[in-house]
């Protein structure tokens, strides 16, 4: 399958939202427990927080497949924060997560920016390793579900840009 990789446009939203929760539901699950899992999922955003987030200046890039299908997603904040890297479940391991990380590390840099950073789920970390990111840390927190606190994990990552 042929993936294109484009900027975010409106319609895209609700197609984000549905990435990025079955991603957590499906691949988190091989990294994070039940309950870890579901305390992420219901933190994940709604399809308006997307558009609300692209019109304070930050950039959302989307892979489709030949269908025109939105499959993977990154969103990059204009301080070189990558806050967002999802991919369907029915697409990974196709390419999608380093093509996403190399197109928003291009667009940083166009921009000005020095350095990416971003807080990698353990699933993800591989990913942003492979692209020449270094783990500053493991950052331990609390996730508030359900009136539970539920223990999680990722990575601080960085990654300058010379």
């Amino acid at each position: 399958m042929t993936y294109t990789i484009r900027d975010f446009c409106e319609e895209d939203a609700p197609a984000l939202a549905a990435i990025t929760l079955a991603a957590i539901r499906a691949v988190g699950a091989h990294g994070y427990s039940p309950q870890q899992v579901e305390a992420w999922a219901a933190r994940h955003p709604d399809a308006e927080r997307f558009v609300e987030r692209v019109r304070v200046g930050h950039r959302i890039f989307i892979a489709v497949d030949e269908s025109g299908e939105a499959t993977a997603y990154s969103l990059l904040e204009p301080d070189g924060h990558l806050d967002m890297l999802y991919c369907h479940p029915d697409h990974t391991r196709r390419g999608l997560a380093d093509r996403l990380l190399a197109h928003a590390e291009n667009e940083a840099r166009s921009l000005g920016v020095t350095r990416l950073y971003t807080e990698a789920s353990e699933l993800a970390r591989a990913s942003f390793e492979r692209s020449g990111y270094v783990m500053t840390h493991r950052r331990d927190f609390e996730i508030t579900h359900d009136g539970v606190s539920v223990e999680i994990h990722n990575y601080a990552m960085e990654k300058p840009l010379n």
